[in-house]
Formats: structure tokens, sequence, C-alpha cells
């Protein structure tokens, strides 16, 4: 498999807070939503995966490039939106783009007035006078300027309201149809990762608690509403976790489809990534 990005063995240390050794490949052409609570390290992560915060880590490359000796020419090919605009609101489009063209090599200012007119952004109107909606649109028109082959959304979408979120999450899709772009996005709009993600990457408590395809989760893992009497007829090794609820336990269970083969009447639900979440954040594990 080919990584966009790999990073092993990653850790940042702070006086009340660590980023806990975190190893993980980012493959090309994917879209990979990153959840967590708040405070859990996500931004952290970006942060360091960026150079924006030193690290230590064993390796990070990009493309198979080391980041340490590269960092320049591998920064031309990153578009890096995080929730708010750190452009000077005095400036407008049209100074942004005189900045921004002699800062990448790659900048286009043709495809540059194409976005601006699709997503109806005047090129002259100073930023103080654009909705945040507005802002996270130029963003975007900023990203898909310069040829950029990584965009890294650092709860780009939050706070926008759901019309214009979906606009995005058309344009993060018609992005990464091209199998040379990749897409990492830090979200807690969980559902918008359910709509486009292709792997969920969970960080809890500064570890990375997992790393799965979306449809990994879809198919193997399942939500079974049961009894204490079927959380020890089920095998520990199909459990994942369980919650208690006043009357009932919500078992997490993998081999979903090879478990309602067996227990045919059974209900089993396919989890949500948030419902995933709330599962190894305060699941119980069953022991023998």
């Amino acid at each position: 498999m080919d990584f966009a990005i790999e990073v092993k063995h990653l850790t940042k240390k702070y006086k009340d807070f660590s980023l806990d050794d975190i190893s993980l490949g980012i493959p090309k052409g994917s879209i990979v939503g990153i959840v967590g609570e708040n405070g859990a390290g996500k931004s952290t992560f970006i942060n360091a995966l960026l150079g924006i915060i030193e690290s230590q880590y064993e390796g990070l490359t990009y493309f198979g490039m080391n980041f340490t000796e590269n960092e320049k020419l591998i920064k031309e090919d990153l578009a890096v939106i995080f929730d708010t605009t750190h452009y000077d609101l005095e400036l407008s489009p049209r100074w942004i783009e005189r900045i921004l063209s002699h800062t990448f090599q790659n900048w286009n200012h043709e495809l540059y007035l194409d976005y601006l007119q699709k997503f109806e952004l005047a090129y002259d109107k100073k930023l103080k006078y654009f909705s945040r909606g507005m802002k996270m649109k130029l963003e975007f028109a900023i990203a898909f300027s310069h040829d950029a082959k990584i965009l890294i959304l650092d709860e780009a979408t939050s706070g926008l309201d759901p019309i214009i979120r979906d606009e995005i999450l058309d344009f993060i899709r018609d992005f990464t149809m091209d199998e040379n772009h990749t897409v990492i996005m830090s979200s807690h709009i969980t559902s918008d990762l359910d709509k486009i993600a292709d792997y969920i990457v969970y960080i809890h408590k500064g570890k990375c608690v997992f790393m799965q395809t979306y449809d990994e989760i879809k198919e193997n893992f399942g939500i079974i509403h049961g009894t204490q009497k079927l959380l020890e007829t089920l095998s520990q090794d199909d459990i994942v976790c369980y919650i208690q609820e006043p009357y009932s336990l919500l078992i997490l269970i993998k081999n979903r489809q090879q478990i309602q083969s067996i227990f045919q009447d059974l209900e089993i639900t396919r989890p949500t990534i948030e419902e995933m979440m709330l599962f190894y954040a305060k699941g119980v594990k069953k022991t023998c």
C-alpha cells in the first residue's frame, strides 16, 4: 500500500498531557477522519505532523520523503484549513492571491478565479464582510488553486450550517476523485465522516485507540441490546466492550455476521462512528 503520510512512534509531552507513541499510515488517495473528545490530542497530532510544534518520532515521511530533510518541498503539496481563517480581515481575495502567488510555485490564477466564481465570492471584497461560511469557502478555493496533493482539515466544518457543510463535503469528494489526492479531516461532527470517510482514526487521551476502514466498522462491528446472560454466552473474543444501562446492556461486538448466523433472531445494529467512540471511551471490557 502506498502511503501519503507515514509516522512512526510520534510522541509529544506537555506538563499535563502527552501524545503517546502514535504510529500509523495514511493511505494515498483516501479520506481519513480523525475523531476524539475535546483535549484528546487531535489538533496536537495534526500540528506535530505539520511541524508547527516540535515532537519526537522515529520517522515521519510524506510521499516516502523524510519530512525533516524535505519540509519546504513537502509543504508545496500541502493545504491546511483550520476552524478559523488566519488572513487579515482587511485583505480581499485579490490581495491574498498576490501574497500566495509568490508563496506557491504552482499557483493557478485562472483556477482560483473559477473557484471564487463557483463559490460566489467577490474578488475585491474584504474578508471582514465575509460570513464564516464564505471564509471557509475561500480557504477551499485557496487550497485547490496550488495543486495541493494533501488536504488537512482541523475542525474546518465546525460551526457551519448543514447546507454549507454538505457543499464542502462535495468539494472534498471531488478532490479525492483523483487518487493522487489525500484528505485528513479532524471533526467533532461524526455524521460528516459517516458520509465520506474511508478510514477512521480514534484518538483517546493522547493514544491512538484504533484505525479502521469505514467499511470494516460498518460490516464487522455491531451493537446488541442484551442481558447479562447473553454477555456471558458470547465469546470473549467477539466482545469489544459493553455499557451498563438501567435495565439492559449495550454490547459492542466484532464478527457481526458470524454472530448473526449463530443467533439468527438476535437484533444487531451497525454502529455509527459516534457510537464506536462512546463504547471505547466509556465501555467495560469483558473479563473471564
